[in-house]
């Protein structure tokens, strides 16, 4: 029994992280987005909500370059040390100050965040992940500028739609995304929005 969920987890994808370096396979989630959605470009400012072990922090570096800057904020402690254009913070995402993550006053381009509830294996799991989501969109408007991006992870259930609206509500464009990264079992689903509305 135990033999057969290590097959199931330690799949392609996470073969490929290991060869290339990424600290988790989530990055290929991230790549994915990206390269449908181009949601992060050369000298973005980048948000990474929930950023440990730091795989989203990697691409986001990646992608924008020695110009761009990105501000990780995890609970967690992040061990690796990605550069002079990567900067973390330990914390809760919605306890710090916003002033503390806008550098001179700048917002971001990009909001990113693959924040997950601790998972129970039931209903409450689908709540708890809107719940993340929902207060993403709230600090949106304070810290990402108009115009700007957002792709955020959520399991899908009954309250998905509603989300999806309150999105498509502060966005010019808002989809639903499932990577081919995502593992077949899970209800993970990425809401990917571009074009954050003045006056947000």
């Amino acid at each position: 029994m135990v033999m057969a969920a290590r097959r199931v987890l330690h799949d392609e994808y996470f073969h490929k992280a290991k060869r290339e370096g990424y600290v988790a396979r989530s990055a290929y989630k991230l790549l994915e987005v990206n390269e449908k959605k181009r949601l992060i470009r050369r000298g973005d400012r980048v948000l990474d909500l929930g950023c440990a072990p730091g795989s989203w922090l990697q691409v986001a570096r990646d992608i924008v370059g020695p110009k761009g800057e990105i501000i990780g904020v995890d609970l967690t402690p992040i061990k690796a040390d990605f550069g002079p254009t990567v900067r973390t913070i330990v914390g809760d995402a919605f306890a710090v100050d916003p002033a503390e993550l806008l550098t001179d006053g700048r917002r971001f381009d990009v909001l990113l965040s693959d924040m997950a509830p601790n998972t129970a294996g039931n209903a409450s799991d689908h709540h708890r992940s809107v719940d993340l989501c929902e207060r993403a969109l709230d600090l949106a408007p304070s810290v990402v500028k108009t115009g700007g991006n957002l792709a955020m992870k959520v399991f899908e259930g009954e309250r998905y739609p509603d989300l999806l609206e309150r999105t498509k509500g502060l966005f010019a464009t808002c989809k639903g995304f499932k990577p081919k990264a995502t593992r077949e079992v899970s209800r993970e689903m990425y809401i990917v929005a571009t074009g954050l509305r003045p006056g947000q």
